[in-house]
């Protein structure tokens, strides 16, 4: 589980995150974004508003961890969304989610396109 929150860190220091609502929303209208992350504690205002623009915009979405461990691997406060946008990044990002979900070690975690 934590080569996914390390993963996030290291897309984070490379430049090729984009996290917060409005900056996330925005990245994903412009076609910026590889793979959009979820706290699996989002409000569910907050995961259907996502949902519906990764779906529209033919984005792929993960739910994972919480909005207090995304935010701590990001060095901010809390995140409900974390969006990557390097391809390299979120190929090696969604094969650590699903091997994690895969083996249990993210309860709530689920992916949806």
């Amino acid at each position: 589980m934590n080569n996914v929150y390390s993963m996030i860190s290291l897309a984070c220091k490379a430049g090729k995150i984009v996290t917060g609502e409005d900056a996330v929303r925005n990245a994903v209208r412009a076609g910026k974004v590889k793979l959009l992350i979820l706290s699996g504690d989002a409000s569910e205002n907050t995961e259907k508003r996502f949902r519906n623009a990764a779906a529209f915009y033919h984005v792929e979405c993960k739910v994972w961890g919480t909005k207090e461990q995304l935010g701590l691997c990001v060095g901010k406060s809390e995140r409900s969304v974390v969006a990557i946008t390097d391809q390299g990044f979120g190929d090696a990002l969604r094969i650590r989610i699903d091997k994690n979900v895969d083996q249990k070690e993210n309860p709530g975690g689920e992916s949806f396109e």
